[in-house]
């Protein structure tokens, strides 16, 4: 049996810094990008879509979607940035974009001040948005697992995939504050508080992004480049000459983990507070807010899992998982029960996301090369974000609608989503790069 070594399991210099600044980062863009999609559930229809009448809320969601259609962009182009100038410049500017547009979204008119302009206004904030998105957690989670020991990378990286629902957890609290003054103060003012109050944790973000230090296998690749004379390729055409097959596998193998995860935090809290259901927004939030908490506590439970069975046997046990409760979920969610849906809610997160957030980490980053690595998971994650995360809400309430309000459409939709990353994680081992 191999033995661990010190090498295996010690931490690098620098690894702590790393880690605070990619968890406290992330928390923060994860606030500001989940703040959209709790919005999208609950007031962005009426306010932006009032002349939709019963379209709005699939308007909403639709909007919602347009954010992920720009991250690949921006996972491309700052993945590029991340590959070929260094981590560092690119995570200062994966902020700097989500804080621009989550202020401009808390300042923008709505549909009553400015007509038509408001929609369209959003949607070029949502684009903006999402390109900073679309860079953030992959360059975490390339920056991380550079620091992290090899035989550490789970536990390690499994702490940076814990802080998007913390995020949640604080977007939800925010608009359970707003929604707690009653309708007529959210849909007037309140709303906007969450958006604007993302200022100071935007300054708060880029003044920790600033004192990151380049990560110490980055460093080495680009000593070894320079040694051996090596001109340097452009990062994503070189990943697609030489790792089409793992970036494929990679985006396959989070498609259960994308639909389990925007289903929880964006579609269920339109669902559970449509009239169909009935759920008023305060219990829905708070069922949100439980699960959220779940997630966050549990995900590095997933992380120390996959460094010890195996990051591709974790992630596809989750995936598994979520496929298995996904007829479940939705009746959990379309009863209308406050503990029902908490429960459901928080088993979705605190076992199956735990399982696919905490071993995400480790397989995609041993999937690439360093010289290619952020764009490599960037690319494959924030494309099946484009194309899953993004949708899936959507596609939820759209079958939901078609099937005359029966849920058995959404849940048949998550089972299969799980089971493609099943297939995706069996079928590719990852090549554990150093």
């Amino acid at each position: 049996m191999h033995q661990r070594t010190t090498t295996d399991t010690a931490a690098r210099p620098g690894a702590g810094r790393a880690l605070f600044a990619a968890i406290a980062g992330t928390v923060i863009e994860w606030y500001d990008y989940a703040l959209y999609g709790t919005a999208a559930g609950l007031i962005i229809g009426p306010l932006f879509f009032a002349g939709l009448d019963s379209g709005a809320s699939l308007a909403a969601f639709a909007t919602f979607a347009v954010g992920f259609v720009a991250r690949p962009l921006g996972g491309i182009l700052v993945g590029h940035m991340g590959d070929r100038y260094g981590r560092r410049p690119a995570m200062l500017l994966t902020v700097i974009l989500m804080g621009v547009a989550t202020v401009g979204i808390g300042l923008l008119p709505t549909h009553a001040a400015i007509g038509a302009a408001a929609p369209v206004l959003l949607v070029l904030l949502r684009l903006l948005q999402g390109m900073g998105a679309g860079a953030e957690l992959a360059g975490a989670m390339t920056l991380v697992a550079e620091f992290a020991p090899p035989k550490r990378r789970g536990l390690y990286t499994s702490f940076v995939l814990s802080a998007p629902p913390a995020g949640i957890v604080l977007a939800s609290v925010a608009f359970l504050w707003a929604a707690s003054l009653g309708d007529d103060a959210l849909l007037a003012w309140a709303w906007r508080v969450p958006f604007l109050v993302s200022v100071v944790l935007f300054a708060l973000a880029v003044f920790i992004r600033a004192k990151l230090e380049e990560s110490p296998e980055y460093e080495q690749a680009l000593a070894r480049a320079r040694k051996e004379g090596t001109r340097r390729k452009v990062p994503v055409v070189e990943l697609w000459r030489t790792h089409a097959r793992a970036v494929v596998a990679g985006f396959f193998a989070l498609t259960g983990h994308n639909a389990l995860n925007y289903i929880l935090a964006v579609f269920s809290l339109s669902f559970m507070t449509s009239p169909e259901v009935g759920m008023s927004r305060g219990s829905a939030l708070l069922a949100v807010s439980i699960g959220s908490v779940c997630g966050v506590l549990t995900t590095p439970l997933g992380g120390l899992a996959a460094d010890r069975f195996g990051s591709r046997a974790v992630l596809a046990t989750g995936s598994l998982l979520g496929a298995v409760g996904a007829f479940p979920l939705f009746w959990a969610l379309s009863s209308g029960d406050l503990v029902l849906a908490s429960v459901a809610i928080a088993v979705g997160y605190g076992l199956v996301i735990a399982c696919t957030s905490g071993s995400q980490g480790a397989f995609l980053a041993g999937l690439f090369p360093t010289a290619e690595r952020f764009s490599g998971i960037a690319l494959a994650r924030e494309t099946n974000g484009a194309i899953v995360a993004g949708f899936s809400p959507l596609v939820a309430a759209a079958l939901i609608s078609a099937a005359g309000g029966s849920t058995w459409g959404a849940a048949l939709f998550l089972a299969a989503c799980c089971l493609s990353s099943v297939l995706a994680v069996l079928l590719m081992r990852s090549r554990q790069y150093a």
